[in-house]
């Protein structure tokens, strides 16, 4: 229980880490330039937060706790994101009149970064203090 409890926080503190630099510094006016007015004005906490909390235990379940090493802790969390932001991404694009091509592509992207990197600071974490 302490090693979950380790690896879901430390999992979620760096993809939070990691996601409010990309959207809050990186690529805001990107987004604000390719989405315009499909965006609020502030964010939705609850959803966002309903989000990260589910998304990071998909990320322990799926990942981190069953990864037998940091390498395959990276690459099956590449794998989730690309598999999870790719279904967010391309169903927007299929179906959003006004969607960007671009934000999808540069969002999937990230997702599949953020995601390996989140989960295998997460195992290493984990690893390390429990």
């Amino acid at each position: 229980m302490k090693k979950a409890l380790i690896a879901y926080v430390s999992t979620l503190l760096t993809f939070l880490l990691l996601d409010g630099i990309w959207l809050g510094l990186l690529m805001a006016p990107t987004y604000r330039e390719l989405l315009g007015s499909l965006m609020l004005d502030k964010p939705l906490l609850l959803p966002a937060a309903v989000f990260y909390c589910l998304y990071v235990i998909g990320c322990m379940v799926f990942v981190v706790l069953p990864a037998l090493s940091w390498q395959r802790a990276a690459k099956l969390g590449a794998l989730l994101g690309l598999v999870a932001y790719g279904t967010y991404d391309l169903t927007n694009w299929a179906t959003l009149r006004d969607w960007s091509v671009q934000v999808s592509l540069m969002d999937w992207a990230w997702g599949t970064v953020a995601t390996a990197v989140a989960c295998t600071v997460g195992y290493l974490v984990a690893k390390r203090f429990a």
